[in-house]
Parts: structure tokens; C-alpha cells; sequence
């Protein structure tokens, strides 16, 4: 699924529920859902979603809506997601370390 959204630090939750074509209820109700999801809060406590917070909806969104996972089954594939992110960082932090080791075994 395609997100419509102009391109903005923060989103409220009305444009985002709006560009899902679900209720807000539905946002607040995977806010509790899922720890991925943590918009930032005014001191009035209105929500403020981030694009990170709209990619991980999204990705919510596509699980359960689009491939009729449980929210179980949509907690355990983002859980997979944010593990594979974890070690897509890692090897390449380990490929730049590898890089800088070999340009100093050439200078030696």
C-alpha cells in the first residue's frame, strides 16, 4: 500500500489515520499494541507521528490488513524486521572496520 502523505516532520493523527483509511481509534489501539509505535506526546496530548512512526504503521497495516495476520503474528514479524535492521547495521559497520583493516595491512 501506497501512503499519500506530504512530506513533514510530524504527522497528526487525523492525516495519518486519513492516509490509512482507518480510524483513529485504530492508531491509538495499536499504540498500546506495539512498543514500535511511540508518537511524540504535547503536554495537550496530542499526537504527533513521526515518518519513522508512518513506515512502522505502515508495515503494521500491510501484516494485518493486507496478509490477515493476527496481531501476534504481525508482533513476530516486526520483531523479525527489527532484528534483521539490527544486523544489516552491524555488517556494515563490520565491512568498514574490514575495509580500514586492509587499507593498513597495504601501508605496512
Amino acid at each position: 500500500m501506497h501512503v499519500n502523505l506530504p512530506e513533514k516532520r510530524y504527522y497528526s493523527i487525523g492525516e495519518v489515520a486519513k492516509a490509512f483509511n482507518v480510524k483513529p481509534s485504530l492508531l491509538r489501539f495499536w499504540e498500546k499494541e506495539f512498543k514500535e509505535i511511540q508518537p511524540k506526546k504535547k503536554q495537550s496530548g496530542t499526537r504527533k507521528y513521526t515518518p519513522e512512526n508512518v513506515l512502522t504503521i505502515q508495515f503494521i497495516y500491510h501484516l494485518v490488513k493486507e496478509k490477515g495476520l493476527t496481531l501476534q503474528g504481525a508482533k513476530k514479524q516486526l520483531q523479525l524486521k527489527t532484528l534483521d535492521s539490527s544486523n544489516q547495521v552491524i555488517l556494515s559497520k563490520l565491512e568498514k572496520i574490514k575495509a580500514s583493516l586492509e587499507q593498513l595491512k597495504e601501508n605496512l
